[in-house]
């Protein structure tokens, strides 16, 4: 359904969000991003927010409000009246940051309802191309015969590209050192000069340079191959499907939302996302689908939460 009459399926919330007769939504919907324009969360963010605009005949505004690793944006979700008309975009970070983060202004899992998976953007097992690594055994023999002594890159602690890093440190039994920069320009800039040896980097920032041959692909970090590196194989076929990690984005209300709204978002922005044009444009990105129930997505990211802060926690990493 594209609108949602707030009388007769709202009960005792009625009055709080709606007059008698409008639908949902009764205004403008702001979609928070917790992040700067152009990162992933907001190009998917904007991608689906004019079709759901003009499917409500209401503005679908994104906000973004970036800082403190995607905090301070949720947190303002987290306050906002659960009349769907509030919502936030946020990525595998949001369930990774209570191993980071030792006081938060909200709680992670409690304090929102999931919506909707927006997509899921694999990330690139990338090297220098000056290293002679040419696939993912040779990367860890390296890490092997130097005991230690090469280093990985990172979008920061907590970030994708570190916890993916972690889970395949302890995958593959091999010891590296953690250098966390500020995001995927610095990550690309310390691989193409060969400073460090290895980093999964995010397909969107990735994907220009490895073209152009800059940098090494050796893997992707899904299950299955990406539509933009089709040559690339996954981690899987690489040898090592224990590996596996999926960057997802997704869309999240606040907890007390009424159950036929957070519905209606679903649907439509499930909607919105098989038109060819949304499609189209996520697929060029090499972002891949997640088509999930509201509950489906609820269930997989506490399940995301409790196994992404057992690898912060045997990677050292102590909330802060």
């Amino acid at each position: 359904m594209s609108v949602l009459t707030c009388l007769g399926m709202l009960g005792g919330w009625a009055p709080q969000i709606c007059a008698q007769g409008q639908t949902y939504p009764v205004k403008p919907v702001r979609i928070v991003v917790p992040f700067t324009p152009g990162s992933g969360s907001d190009i998917l963010a904007r991608a689906v927010s004019q079709r759901i605009s003009a499917a409500w005949k209401q503005p679908v505004v994104v906000d973004n409000r970036p800082g403190a690793g995607g905090t301070i944006g949720t947190a303002i979700v987290a306050k906002a009246p659960p009349d769907g008309h509030s919502l936030i975009v946020v990525s595998v970070g949001h369930v990774v940051n209570p191993a980071i983060y030792k006081i938060l202004p909200y709680d992670t899992l409690r304090d929102f309802s999931g919506v909707v998976p927006l997509a899921n953007l694999p990330s690139v097992l990338a090297v220098s191309k000056d290293s002679r690594v040419a696939t993912v055994r040779e990367l860890i023999a390296l890490a092997k015969s130097k005991a230690g002594n090469i280093n990985y890159v990172s979008g920061g602690i907590g970030s994708g590209s570190h916890v993916n890093a972690e889970k395949f440190k302890a995958v593959t039994g091999i010891s590296s050192t953690h250098i966390p920069l500020k995001g995927a320009a610095d990550m690309l800039t310390e691989l193409m000069t060969g400073r460090v040896e290895y980093g999964f980097l995010p397909i969107i920032a990735a994907v220009p340079t490895i073209k152009d041959g800059r940098i090494v692909a050796l893997a992707v970090s899904t299950n299955r191959r990406s539509s933009v590196l089709p040559n690339i194989p996954t981690i899987g076929e690489a040898g090592y499907p224990a590996a596996e990690f999926d960057f997802w984005i997704g869309v999240l209300a606040p907890a007390a939302t009424p159950r036929p709204i957070v519905k209606a978002i679903n649907e439509e922005i499930s909607k919105a996302q098989k038109l060819p044009d949304v499609s189209g444009r996520l697929s060029a990105l090499g972002a891949e689908p997640m088509p999930m129930s509201a509950e489906e997505f609820d269930a997989f990211m506490r399940k995301e939460a409790v196994s992404l802060a057992e690898v912060m926690r045997a990677a050292g990493v102590k909330p802060e």
